[in-house]
């Protein structure tokens, strides 16, 4: 499996009909304290909007309602592992990722064989207070020796330079939040995001035939 070298993360559905015109092909849909109602919605309504832009729709933490509204990728915090059921998820054809900040998040992580592996926060992230210092840029190359042919994701303060930074240094795709959605012109933004990562996107009819470029950009 690859995944397209820009990830957006976004908060509502209502984001998708401005940004996935600009060429946004994978995209979280992290939604917090909202009524179930609301969230059920939402993951439905960004659901029909990705398949009619051919975009990957991932859900963050909402793995029962992913199921329930048909949805095949979600992605899970270690609090959110903690009460997850992926055998479940996996039963239903579900794919998963899994956030990790240290050695031991990695290892457990691994052990439920994710589809990939986020690792952050790479630069000083103001999305939320976090509980673990910047990783830095070297870290993206040792967490990428480590989980091998999984894919690996950079999050955290990314910027379009930092993000060809961190893909350079090994990851598989950078996920950005509030440089977008915080930005005075989020349109623009994104597609200086998807230009920005180009020269780590394959075309359709030659993934599977070559490598990623890790120096270019």
């Amino acid at each position: 499996m690859r995944l397209d070298p820009f990830y957006l993360i976004v908060d509502r559905a209502s984001w998708l009909p401005r940004l996935l015109p600009q060429g946004v092909r994978l995209v979280q849909l992290r939604i917090k304290d909202q009524p179930e109602a609301l969230v059920r919605s939402d993951i439905a309504t960004a659901r029909d909007l990705c398949a009619a832009a051919g975009a990957q729709l991932i859900v963050n933490d909402y793995w029962q309602i992913a199921i329930d509204e048909r949805c095949d990728f979600v992605h899970l915090g270690q609090e959110d592992l903690d009460g997850a059921d992926v055998a479940a998820i996996r039963r239903h054809g579900l794919r998963l990722g899994v956030s990790t900040h240290d050695e031991a998040e990695l290892d457990r992580a691994l052990s439920v064989a994710p589809d990939y592996v986020a690792l952050g926060p790479v630069y000083p992230t103001i999305l939320k207070a976090m509980a673990w210092a910047p990783q830095g840029v070297s870290r993206v190359g040792d967490w990428k020796q480590h989980v091998g042919d999984t894919p690996l994701v950079a999050i955290g303060g990314l910027t379009p330079d930092r993000g060809r930074e961190v893909l350079q240094a090994g990851a598989d795709s950078a996920a950005v939040v509030t440089d977008v959605l915080r930005n005075a012109d989020p349109e623009a933004r994104a597609r200086e995001w998807v230009a920005s990562t180009q020269p780590w996107r394959i075309p359709a009819s030659q993934q599977g035939r070559q490598p990623l470029p890790r120096n270019s950009g």
